[in-house]
C-alpha cells in the first residue's frame, strides 16, 4: 500500500487549512510506517526509550480518542490502552498486534474526521473533564496538528534507524 499524502494549500479558509494540514500529518505517519514488518515497527529507539513506530500508532490512537470523542464529542468512553491516562504507556508494544494497532488509529481518525466535519463551527466549546477547561475545536485541531509533527519528528529517526529511509 502507497499512502497518498497531499500537499495543504497554501490558501483556503482556516477550517480547510487546519484539516488538509491535520490530514497530511497523518498521512505522513502512515508514511513513516509503510514497508516495514512487524519486528522494525516494533524496534525502539534506544534504551531506556521505550519509543517505537507502532508505540506512536498507538499513542496517536489515544490521543485522536481522547481529543475527538472525550472530549469534542463528549463520549464517555475508556481509552484502549492508556486506562489511567498515562498516554506513555501506549509506547509499550510488548505483545502488541499491529494490525490491530494500525485499525484503531484508524478507526479513530474516521471517527474525528466525523466528529469535526459535524461540528457547525470551529468555536465550538467543549469541557475538558480530567483537567475541568473549556477548549474550542480550533484548539483541538491546532493541538493535534502539533502532537503529529512532534510525533513525525520523532517518526523520522526511527525510520532512519531501522532502515536509513530519509525525507519521507
Amino acid at each position: 500500500m502507497t499512502t497518498e499524502r497531499d500537499a495543504p494549500p497554501t490558501i483556503a479558509d482556516e477550517r480547510e487549512m487546519l484539516r488538509t494540514h491535520l490530514d497530511f500529518h497523518r498521512s505522513t505517519l502512515e508514511v513513516k510506517c509503510e514497508g516495514l514488518t512487524d519486528e522494525e515497527l516494533r524496534r525502539p529507539s534506544m534504551p531506556p526509550s521505550t519509543l517505537s513506530l507502532l508505540g506512536l500508532v498507538r499513542h496517536m490512537a489515544e490521543v485522536e480518542r481522547a481529543w475527538f470523542r472525550r472530549v469534542v464529542d463528549a463520549q464517555d468512553i475508556p481509552l484502549v490502552w492508556s486506562d489511567d491516562f498515562d498516554f506513555q504507556r501506549a509506547y509499550d508494544t510488548t505483545g502488541a498486534d499491529t494490525a490491530e494497532a494500525f485499525a484503531a488509529w484508524r478507526n479513530e481518525i474516521e471517527h474525528s474526521r466525523r466528529i469535526e466535519q459535524a461540528a457547525e463551527s470551529l468555536d465550538l466549546v467543549a469541557r475538558e473533564r480530567r483537567k475541568g477547561y473549556d477548549v474550542s475545536l480550533r484548539m483541538v485541531m491546532l493541538h493535534m496538528i502539533h502532537e503529529y509533527a512532534r510525533h513525525n519528528g520523532h517518526a523520522d529517526f526511527l525510520r532512519e534507524g531501522i532502515d536509513g529511509t530519509t525525507g519521507v
